[in-house]
């Protein structure tokens, strides 16, 4: 059965349907809050006939669907869940929109600075989503990580807004430093996952090492902009020599979860971070892109 739409609660806006975004439609839905996704093309047909994010298992969660947002509604949040490459163009109405709180939840390496003078300083707040999910055939299959690295926000209160509906997430004040390094962090490890996907094996010690000189690149240039290496304990990895988190990588690429968990990263999402950092790093970025996918 649905959960109905009417329970009080926050009303929220979701924009961006995919995978992520739909994971948060469905448990903000679930757990009493007013949901309305904004959609595009097939999914939002989809959405249309059903009304609800539906998943792969048959459970549903009701929501209110629209080509577009309305910007004369008073949202308590609006959750930009699309590709950094694809916000530019929901900036004019995220600017203009009466909502209380604007979150961009993405993978990025960019500044966070354009997108804070866009909607505002006063409401704006960022986040990365610790889930992995996709769209199947129009379903939902998700897996919200409890262990590991959470979904992480820039506030308090919607970290605890999202845990209570049943995504586990913490706060962290400064989410320029955090999404730097999990950029840098997770270049090597999706391609090293995707490769391993594709080819049916893992990655050689060569390309292990490639890898790894990669990451090093990475971590370095988030030091030399400035932010910090967090959490903790990716500063430890970094300390280790290149041979030692080559050897790592090698590992990992045999392990089947591992490989399962790196290869549903978004096409071209590598890409795009590799290019985002090499476009501010003062001497490039030659590592890394010895290793962008062609």
């Amino acid at each position: 059965m649905s959960q109905p739409i009417d329970t009080p609660g926050l009303r929220v806006a979701v924009i961006g349907p995919g995978g992520i975004g739909s994971t948060f439609a469905f448990q903000l839905s679930r757990a009493g809050h007013d949901v309305t996704v904004i959609a595009r093309g097939a999914r939002l047909q989809h959405l249309r006939q059903t009304e609800a994010i539906v998943t792969t298992a048959g459970e549903r969660a009701a929501v209110h669907v629209a080509d577009e947002l309305d910007t004369t509604t008073p949202w308590d949040l609006v959750l930009v869940t699309v590709l950094v490459a694809q916000v530019e163009v929901l900036l004019p109405s995220l600017a203009a929109c009466a909502a209380d709180t604007v979150m961009f939840m993405f993978n990025t390496f960019q500044s966070l600075d354009r997108l804070r003078d866009a909607v505002g300083a006063q409401r704006v707040v960022f986040g990365f989503p610790g889930i992995v999910a996709g769209i199947e055939d129009g379903r939902l299959a998700s897996t919200i990580l409890r262990r590991g690295i959470p979904t992480t926000v820039s506030e308090d209160r919607w970290a605890t807004v999202f845990s209570d509906a049943g995504i586990p997430s913490a706060a962290h004040p400064d989410m320029q430093s955090w999404l730097r390094t999990h950029a840098a962090l997770a270049v090597p490890l999706m391609l090293a996952g995707l490769s391993a996907h594709r080819r049916g094996r893992g990655v050689s010690r060569r390309e292990a090492t490639e890898l790894a000189r990669a990451l090093r690149e990475g971590l370095n240039l988030v030091r030399r902009l400035g932010n910090t290496l967090t959490p903790s304990p990716v500063a430890v990895l970094d300390r280790l020599p290149v041979r030692v988190v080559a050897a790592l990588l090698w590992a990992l690429t045999r392990l089947p979860a591992f490989v399962r968990t790196t290869s549903v990263a978004p096409k071209g999402e590598a890409v795009m971070l590799i290019d985002e950092m090499n476009s501010v790093a003062p001497q490039g970025t030659p590592a890394l892109l010895a290793v962008r996918p062609g």
